[in-house]
């Protein structure tokens, strides 16, 4: 028998998890906190000391979005993209869709594949997340059925490997280092480097050149001419992200926080329907071990004056730290939510997670005018604390105008369309006044 083409239709308003919105709205605004130095500095997106500045002011913002935000956030946005990813393709096979399921899931992960390419390219953003998502949606589609055990487990592998890798770049750092230390001694005593340091030393050249006040100033005054000179800058560093940082730690890094979240939903964590306890035990275990990991690694980057090696050091429990505070966080937006004051802010945010592509994509264009030749040209003129600035703005602009646009339409521009080209079919767009 023939099915009925409206059987499939997008996720209607009241089947929308509010905690999920909540989440979702913190997560985007929390995320922007950490890639605002993407968007405004050079390579200072871990090292303060290239760019942007690492004492006074500038030091404390470091260390605060260091222990408390890096990592955290992504690992939020990818569970919560696996988890949104694992309802929608759960609602269409309730609904009966079959094998059409399938067909609609490909679909919209394409779609979102050419999104992610026309946002890291076009939008001037490589650190852009989009392809990455819609490769490893691919990947979830074969996890789906499996018990929440299975997928921790799958899960906790994922992370495993991720952390061993982790500590042989360290190791590799190590070498690295001790390898530069002999090549001083023989240059400074005009010998020459044996063939066996010749990848080091042309490996720290490249390092140390990228650094270099020279390279900075041509890619700070390049980065703050026209769209065509950003569009070429920034292009190459696009294919780097989705070539060696895909395969390096795509899978470890997002493919896990995807699988942990489908579990968390699926033992009803995530959609606030667990006793308040299990939250306030993912705030005390995830918080006590997440930012005690991360202030050690915080501590150890600072006493080692921001050295190269120590950054590798800090890598080898990156994941621990940045998987536990994530639960913390989880824990703590989900008690939130569940809670009765501020329905009004909740409300706001809520919006904001309703509308995350669009606003994604808004933050790279309220960017791509602030910190290039299009429009401010402020690229590598703030300083590391007055980024937040353009933060708290971008904030205080997304919590009025998504309540605002969710009022008159039913999707954001960017959902409307998303789903129009998953389901091949025109929805409504505006919401019919009664």
């Amino acid at each position: 028998m023939a099915e009925k083409e409206t059987t499939y239709q997008p996720v209607a308003e009241k089947e929308r998890m509010a905690s999920l919105d909540i989440m979702r709205g913190f997560v985007l605004c929390g995320i922007l906190i950490i890639n605002i130095n993407g968007f405004g500095l050079y390579e200072a997106y871990m090292d303060p000391t290239i760019m942007g500045g690492f004492t006074g002011l500038n030091k404390v913002t470091w260390v605060v979005t260091s222990m408390f935000f890096e990592g955290t956030m992504r690992a939020l946005f990818s569970l919560l993209f696996g988890v949104g990813m694992f309802i929608f393709l759960e609602r269409l096979e309730a609904k009966g869709a079959g094998i059409k399921a399938a067909d609609i899931y490909f679909r919209r992960l394409m779609w979102l594949l050419l999104f992610g390419i026309i946002h890291g390219y076009l939008f001037l953003w490589p650190g852009e997340i989009l392809f990455d998502y819609a490769i490893m949606g691919f990947l979830v589609y074969s996890f789906r059925k499996l018990p929440p055990k299975n997928l921790l487990a799958f899960a906790f592998i994922l992370l495993l490997i991720g952390t061993t890798w982790n500590y042989f770049d360290y190791r590799h750092a190590k070498n690295l280092v001790n390898d530069v230390r002999e090549i001083e001694i023989l240059k400074t005593d005009n010998l020459p480097v044996p063939d066996s340091l010749k990848g080091s030393d042309k490996e720290w050249s490249a390092y140390l050149e990228k650094r270099a006040p020279e390279s900075i100033s041509e890619f700070v005054k390049t980065h703050n001419q026209g769209y065509f000179s950003v569009l070429g800058l920034l292009a190459p560093i696009n294919m780097q992200y989705e070539s060696y940082f895909f395969y390096r730690y795509n899978a470890w890094d997002i493919l896990s926080m995807m699988l942990i979240g489908i579990a968390l939903f699926k033992l009803g964590i995530l959609s606030a329907k667990a006793d308040p306890k299990v939250y306030l035990l993912m705030v005390g275990v995830g918080y006590g071990i997440g930012f005690t990991v991360n202030y050690h690694e915080v501590k150890h980057i600072l006493s080692e004056n921001f050295s190269y090696l120590s950054f590798y050091y800090a890598g080898i429990t990156y994941d621990l730290g940045r998987v536990a505070g994530a639960m913390g966080h989880g824990g703590s937006i989900i008690l939130f939510a569940q809670s009765k004051p501020l329905g009004w802010l909740k409300r706001k945010i809520a919006a904001i997670g309703q509308m995350a592509l669009t606003n994604y994509f808004m933050h790279s264009l309220i960017c791509m005018f602030i910190f290039t030749g299009l429009g401010w040209g402020l690229f590598g003129k703030l300083q590391r604390y007055e980024l937040l600035y353009v933060v708290f703005s971008i904030w205080m602009f997304q919590l009025i105008i998504s309540p605002i646009w969710l009022k008159y339409f039913q999707f954001g521009p960017l959902e409307w369309l998303w789903r129009n080209l998953s389901y091949q079919k025109i929805h409504p767009f505006k919401r019919i006044r009664s």
